[in-house]
């Protein structure tokens, strides 16, 4: 007999959101042929994969975070401090993380998420392409997700 009755909890537990992660990735697994196929292949896990540019002080001036996973790069974050912007760092950040992506990780594409009032004219510019337009996400912004063929 299943049970109906259940306690709804709303705090933040790193060990269930662990749990949870492990049995939905074993579920897709399970469901789809392309993602059985990743196991025991270097493409199973996320890897972290992050870019940094320092100035002669050895201080930030610009970084990307992001990983790789199923054979593709996911940029998270790309930041240029403001007196290094318009000078191509943002671009060789980018340039040595998709080419570390594909040259050394096997990554075929490249994602990324961006507002409209950040930098999508500047991924275009690279060879992404604007794939799905969330407009008033948040109230007021357009939110682009892009991608790209590495390679």
């Amino acid at each position: 007999m299943v049970s109906r009755v259940f306690r709804i909890e709303t705090e933040v537990d790193k060990q269930r959101t662990q749990l949870l992660r492990s049995r939905l990735r074993d579920t897709n697994t399970a469901a789809s042929p392309v993602l059985r196929s990743l196991r025991g292949t270097p493409h199973e896990r996320e890897v972290p994969l992050q870019v940094w540019a320092l100035d002669a002080a050895g201080d930030l001036a610009g970084g990307l975070v992001g990983h790789t996973w199923a054979g593709w790069l996911h940029v998270t974050y790309l930041w240029v401090d403001e007196p290094h912007r318009g000078a191509g760092l943002g671009s060789r950040i980018l340039s040595e993380t998709e080419r570390i992506a594909h040259a050394e990780r096997g990554c075929r594409g490249s994602r990324l998420e961006t507002w409209d009032f950040q930098a999508p004219g500047f991924y275009r510019m690279h060879g992404y392409e604007v794939v799905c337009v969330i407009p008033d996400y948040p109230p007021g912004i357009t939110e682009y997700t892009l991608t790209k063929r590495l390679g």
